[in-house]
């Protein structure tokens, strides 16, 4: 097995950017999730309620701080694209706690599933895709580690879907039969919640070794 894609998306709930190393360290791929999105009461808002925010890409300037579309993502221009796409009153902030993850910091997918599910991978939002899984043997892996030089990644448990998997990233179209196809085939779940249990620099290509509990 290696790796065959690794992935970060600076700003929740938006487009991600794709990179071909990252040191990871507890808080996963560095610059992951370091900005979201609430409204105008304090409240977290995603792209669950308001899929337009798929519209956009986060990613890292060279300043290593958060770009949406390319401009700072604490720019009038971005402050103006949110309360459209969201309400009158929203806006981003920023956060380098464990509380900007969904679960845990990080998500693995492997190609056998992606093949099973059959749609766009980047539907899944991945932080890791490993190529040289057969089939869905990634639904055996609960509680297994992953090596990869000298990280070490904790499997903790399935990921269950959500309606975010049903918008194309491209055109910004739903087609609730993806996620309904995740549920009658799969579960519900697709994906492993993972966390670092030892920091390490990855890259692509790089082999990849299962550890079994």
């Amino acid at each position: 097995m290696h790796v065959a894609q690794i992935w970060r998306y600076p700003v929740k709930s938006m487009a991600g950017e794709r990179v071909r190393e990252a040191a990871l360290g507890p808080a996963g791929v560095p610059g992951d999730r370091m900005v979201f999105a609430t409204d105008a009461a304090g409240r977290l808002v995603t792209a669950r309620r308001y899929p337009r925010l798929l519209r956009h890409r986060g990613s890292l300037g060279e300043n290593g701080d958060a770009l949406v579309d390319g401009r700072s993502w604490d720019s009038p221009e971005v402050a103006r694209w949110l309360e459209e796409d969201v309400a009158p009153g929203a806006r981003f902030e920023r956060s380098n706690g464990s509380g900007r993850f969904d679960m845990l910091p990080m998500l693995v997918a492997t190609d056998g599933s992606a093949a099973a599910f059959g749609y766009d991978v980047r539907r899944l939002r991945p932080n890791l895709l490993i190529e040289g899984v057969e089939g869905l043997a990634e639904r055996r892996w609960e509680g297994a580690r992953l090596k990869i030089g000298e990280a070490v990644i904790y499997l903790d448990s399935l990921r269950g879907r959500c309606v975010m998997t049903t918008i194309d990233l491209d055109t910004n179209e739903q087609d609730e039969g993806v996620l309904e196809s995740i549920i009658e085939r799969f579960d519900g779940r697709l994906c492993l919640n993972a966390a670092i249990e030892h920091p390490g620099v990855i890259r692509e290509q790089d082999q990849v070794r299962l550890v079994q509990p």
